[in-house]
């Protein structure tokens, strides 16, 4: 009996530093997959070359302007934006206690999308172009986030209503999530009707989501958001654990189920929306990277947060370093390849019947 006691720990830590262990792993391979993807493009550069500019030991400056300029604010917006709708993504699984739920399936990401249209067609907060490099541009991203923000609230105010129905299950809230997009998907459809035709080119240019219209600008105000819903997130990784076991259980445990769902809601809602106001609609990768962490490391939140948080940086940069030279020399939105990835993963969990 004593010597099974004295194993436990010794267990206990081993089943701790595997998962650990496969989240530094992850950490590091997202560091050289961002040097590769710095590399890589219509000039190609040496990963060595990549690595002494960052480290500011490169004596030549000809790489200075791609690296700095282009390269590097666009591979970490790709890691910033698939870190804050991954970790927006697994919040509201376990929030709602819905394995489908993600920014994408239950409509966030369009009503973010709309309200961002609203800023930049009716507000003028962005500058019409017809350039392929910028079809627009913000100017007044605060304003722009704002409106996309409340939008995103309204959608998550009738996702919560709806989740509160007693029985509310996953199908039935995938349905709402498929009504609330295709509203808001009217609703931008409505104002592209009244636009003229650069505006009309813009918009449709500006929905597809793509990480290549960052700057350094709107790449800092992403990263601050983001930072905060992580800290947010990860500090209630216990009450989710909680949950995750049933209301009643929670709150059996002494937590406040209800302002915990509607403030990790709200938190998802402005993660969301400040990504989709700069990038535009980016689908899946909430959806598919919980899972995709769940089969390696398992449900337990503690290790499912960062590991999350992990998994959408390597997907989204990935993706975009793919989407940037697959059909080279033209460039395609990033939310095409997610799009394609993602589809499939949501008819499996559709088709295997929803189980965690």
């Amino acid at each position: 009996m004593h010597f099974e006691c004295g194993t436990l720990p010794h267990d206990y830590l081993r089943y701790t530093y595997r998962k650990w262990l496969w989240i530094l792993g992850g950490i590091v391979a997202l560091f050289a997959l961002l040097i590769i993807s710095i590399s890589v493009g219509a000039v190609a550069i040496s990963p060595y070359e990549v690595l002494m500019t960052l480290l500011g030991q490169n004596v030549s400056t000809k790489w200075d302007a791609i690296i700095w300029n282009i390269r590097l604010p666009q591979a970490l917006t790709a890691i910033v934006a698939g870190v804050g709708l991954s970790v927006a993504g697994v919040a509201m699984q376990s929030i709602l206690r819905n394995p489908l739920a993600s920014p994408f399936t239950l409509g966030i990401s369009n009503a973010g999308a709309f309200g961002a249209a609203i800023a930049v067609v009716v507000l003028g907060t962005g500058r019409m172009t017809s350039t392929i490099a910028s079809a627009i541009t913000i100017n007044n991203p605060y304003l722009t986030t704002t409106v996309a923000f409340i939008f995103c609230l309204l959608a998550t105010g009738v996702i919560l209503l709806i989740s509160k129905i007693r029985g509310a299950s996953p199908e039935v809230m995938i349905l709402a999530g498929v009504a609330l997009s295709s509203l808001f998907t009217a609703g931008t459809m409505f104002l592209q009707y009244f636009s003229d035709d650069a505006q009309l080119a813009a918009v449709v240019f500006w929905a597809f989501g793509d990480v290549g219209r960052a700057s350094w600008q709107s790449l800092t105000l992403m990263a601050a958001i983001v930072a905060i819903a992580c800290i947010y997130f990860i500090a209630n990784r216990w009450n989710y654990n909680a949950i995750d076991a049933g209301d009643e259980t929670a709150k059996g445990l002494g937590v406040n189920v209800e302002r915990l769902r509607n403030i990790g809601m709200i938190v998802a809602a402005l993660v969301t929306a400040v990504i989709v106001s700069f990038l535009g609609v980016i689908g899946f990768v909430g959806l598919v990277c919980p899972h995709m962490v769940r089969r390696i490391i398992g449900d337990e939140q503690r290790f499912l947060i960062p590991g999350s948080m992990v998994m959408g940086g390597i997907l989204l940069l990935a993706s975009d370093t793919v989407a940037r030279i697959i059909v080279a020399p033209y460039v395609l939105p990033v939310a095409v390849l997610t799009a394609f990835m993602g589809a499939p993963v949501f008819l499996y969990l559709l088709l295997r019947g929803y189980r965690r």
